[in-house]
């Protein structure tokens, strides 16, 4: 089986196809129009002169010759040019007139121009045309001299009749050539664009994977954390208060069930082959699902307060999930660094022109928490904060503790007057009109546990 898949391959090779056309076509010519000539040759009045033997040998080897005038355009050119030179040579130097000057097998000698023409390099082309034109010339100059009458005439109307066989085959020749180099250029076109277009998957397929690393980290960096810290209190807690332990007990399973639900819709973009349609089953909270996360960070009997200031504006699409899962992993980093009692501020500002701030600041440990060094969480928030143009800064507040906050551009909407009256344009498309921000804008503050 496996030989026959290799004959099969083989015959489906272009270069094996040629070699096989030209040869059965070269071995044709040979038995056709070859053989009949030398056989004329050699039994015509010159017998098995020089002239004869010159004729014949030409007469066999110029066809064959054409078995490789697409693989070897060169040497088959060279081999038919010799041969029809030779025998034409041999010819005149017997002094035998023009009975074997001239046969069936020298017009093959347009058929290796035509194919050098074709499949040749520039110096062999034009090589080849003027060893062309120089034996019509060497021709012309032959058989205008057997014939009778004006010999200038003969000369000029022979040059002019094989010149112009040899210049129409020239020709014809750059045409086609010129054709098979606009062919081979789309073809190189299509493999670059394919080439393109793998690269741009491969590329593509990192994004995602990098993307879906991110909501696991988050997801189940944030969902541990909170684990961990409600285990802990829970197992001190059973020994006096079995109500708490029955509480944090009850809030692992809240927590373990919600990541299950998000991991379970983030692996399912990886068993589904369009990414544009799996997105949707991504998690899309917005800024307003940052009570709930703040409230199973408080349930863990952390002491977290929220802060809203300015009045909340539409945000582009996908801008909601950068909030939150910065916002997520901030706490989660102040529950694992910033130490048992520390009170932990998250500020959600609207207030400044075209800037939505979300700033999360603890009292804890600051500078003097040490890491693993091996987290992504800043990395990640970078990141995400770098898809709608803005920027994420982290480290040691000045006065204790340790802050994050994350800035994200928003469109600013404008106001328009037309004829139907007061028209709203937001800088996305298809956002509606926000409620009016007083000057004054009010300041919200949701204490958590001191």
């Amino acid at each position: 089986m496996t030989r026959t898949n290799d004959v099969r391959a083989r015959l489906r090779d272009p270069a094996r196809r040629r070699t096989t056309v030209d040869s059965l076509v070269a071995l044709g010519l040979v038995l056709l129009i070859g053989v009949p000539t030398a056989y004329i040759a050699l039994t015509s009045g010159y017998g098995l002169s020089v002239t004869a033997t010159a004729t014949a040998t030409a007469a066999i080897v110029m066809p064959a010759a054409l078995a490789w005038r697409r693989n070897r355009p060169v040497a088959s050119a060279v081999t038919i040019y010799a041969s029809g030179l030779l025998h034409v040579l041999v010819e005149l130097a017997m002094f035998r007139g023009i009975g074997l000057l001239i046969v069936p097998t020298d017009l093959l000698v347009l058929v290796a121009l035509y194919s050098v023409t074709v499949y040749g390099p520039r110096w062999a082309r034009r090589t080849a045309l003027g060893g062309a034109l120089l034996g019509a010339g060497l021709l012309a100059v032959v058989m205008a001299s057997e014939f009778g009458g004006s010999g200038v005439w003969n000369f000029l109307l022979i040059l002019a009749g094989i010149s112009g066989s040899i210049l129409a085959t020239w020709g014809l020749a750059q045409f086609r050539r010129g054709r098979l180099e606009h062919i081979q250029s789309l073809i190189e076109r299509a493999r670059r664009l394919e080439v393109e277009r793998d690269q741009q998957a491969q590329l593509a397929i990192a994004a995602e994977r990098t993307r879906i690393a991110r909501e696991m980290h988050d997801v189940v960096g944030h969902t541990l954390s909170v684990v961990i810290a409600q285990a802990d209190g829970g197992r001190y807690a059973a020994r006096t208060d079995t109500d708490a332990a029955e509480r944090a007990l009850t809030t692992i399973a809240e927590m373990g069930r919600d990541a299950l639900a998000d991991i379970r819709r983030i692996l399912g973009v990886l068993r589904d082959g369009d990414s544009a349609e799996s997105t949707a089953l991504l998690p899309q909270p917005v800024d307003a699902d940052l009570d709930a996360l703040v409230e199973h960070v408080r349930s863990s009997g952390a002491a977290v307060s929220t802060v809203r200031v300015g009045t909340a504006r539409p945000l582009p699409p996908g801008a909601g999930l950068t909030i939150y899962r910065i916002c997520q992993e901030a706490l989660t980093n102040a529950l694992k660094h910033a130490g048992p009692s520390a009170r932990i501020t998250v500020l959600l500002q609207w207030q400044q022109p075209g800037t939505l701030v979300l700033q999360v600041d603890d009292d804890g440990r600051g500078a003097a928490a040490r890491g693993d060094g091996h987290g992504q969480g800043l990395v990640g928030m970078r990141e995400r904060a770098a898809l709608f143009g803005g920027s994420v800064s982290a480290g040691p507040r000045p006065g204790g503790g340790f802050r994050v906050r994350a800035q994200l551009p928003l469109a600013e909407p404008t106001w328009t007057d037309d004829a139907a009256g007061t028209a709203w344009t937001a800088g996305a498309a298809g956002l509606p009109a926000p409620p009016a921000m007083p000057s004054n804008a009010p300041v919200r503050t949701t204490e958590g546990p001191r």
